[in-house]
């Protein structure tokens, strides 16, 4: 092959497939690997995930040349529509549809917010053929999905470039992977049932110290299924850009959830948090509009005021016994409403 005219023989892409997926396919048709490969199309030394992350004009000219296929229909086998942001989330390996040629890895499987096919709406399977209906049992899947819908949608607009002001999905994801809770070693509910003699052989696992996440709180289902060793998940985007399924689809449902209800959401990880996690967990959500971090902190002071609030007499003595309750209770309230709330000091 010269590198010069048209190719004799060019596939046409498949439906929602990526760039590097299609010049992977014409390299084996041609018994070349990528890299030799990328020559012929007027491209040596290129890196083909750079490619399809973004196809500058002149080397879709270059590429449309050789193949007759057109600079629109290369450039839609590309990523260029996402944000340069969103360029760190998209994985080469991800998953993968069973209904799906293994020849063809669709741009909607590289993205850790797409969990069923596009074009055959089946479950996506990872890499050892696993679903999330195995990990998770097909029931609590289904409770989990219309919150799954909502997080993929917001992300999928963030990555697009929509809805980047206020509360967004990166961050919803500060605060699912921050650490409300000190490490701690598996409790018994995360521990499989074992003998005395296994739990003497496993000793260092049942002593091993689990990062303990929002994400554990605000979607208890995935606490419930996920293996203990691999619960926690990376900081920040990077828990989509690494993780696995499982956890990218925790996390989809994670921020769903929030964005239905973040004031619920962000009391209930107060309230779970120990002290050390209570700071980091406020550090979290320093990045939230201030509006929603004002009625978090209004709410959480009138719940920690009722708690230290005294209990009034079941039965008083008399009138006065009443009434210096009632007073004592009011002192108390005029003195501690002056008191600086918990959660956002300084800022409110």
């Amino acid at each position: 092959m010269t590198g010069q005219g048209r190719l004799p023989v060019v596939f046409a892409p498949a439906s929602d497939e990526r760039l590097s997926s299609w010049i992977a396919r014409m390299a084996r048709f041609y018994a070349m690997t990528v890299p030799e490969f990328l020559p012929e199309l007027g491209l040596p030394g290129r890196d083909v995930f750079d490619l399809e992350w973004r196809l500058s004009e002149g080397e879709g000219a270059l590429i449309a040349a050789r193949t007759g296929l057109s600079v629109q229909a290369l450039q839609a086998m590309t990523f260029g529509e996402l944000i340069p942001e969103a360029r760190m989330i998209i994985r080469r390996n991800w998953h993968r549809c069973p209904q799906c040629s293994g020849d063809v890895q669709g741009k909607s499987a590289a993205l850790p917010w797409v969990f069923r096919c596009p074009l055959h709406g089946a479950d996506m399977e990872d890499v050892t053929g696993g679903s999330l209906s195995e990990f998770l049992g097909a029931g609590r899947l289904a409770a989990m999905e219309a919150h799954a819908r909502t997080g993929a949608a917001l992300l999928d607009a963030w990555a697009r470039g929509d809805g980047q002001d206020g509360l967004g999905p990166v961050e919803m994801l500060a605060l699912l992977t921050a650490r409300h809770r000190r490490a701690s070693p598996p409790s018994v509910r995360e521990q499989p049932r074992m003998s005395l003699q296994t739990r003497r052989d496993y000793h260092e696992f049942l002593t091993t110290l689990i990062i303990r996440q929002v994400l554990t709180v605000v979607v208890p289902e995935y606490d419930a299924a996920a293996p203990v060793l691999v619960k926690p998940v990376r900081p920040g985007l990077h828990s989509l850009a690494r993780g696995s399924p499982l956890q990218a689809f925790a996390l989809a449902v994670g921020i769903g959830r929030i964005a239905e209800a973040p004031v619920d959401q962000a009391i209930a990880v107060f309230l779970k948090s120990d002290a050390d996690g209570q700071g980091r967990v406020q550090d979290a959500l320093r990045s939230w509009p201030l509006s929603l971090r004002r009625r978090i902190s209004a709410r959480l002071w009138r719940a920690q005021h009722d708690e230290r609030a005294p209990d009034r007499p079941e039965n008083p003595r008399d009138g006065a016994s009443l009434r210096n309750s009632g007073a004592s209770s009011l002192t108390n309230t005029a003195r501690e409403s002056h008191e600086p709330r918990f959660v956002f000091q300084g800022s409110v």
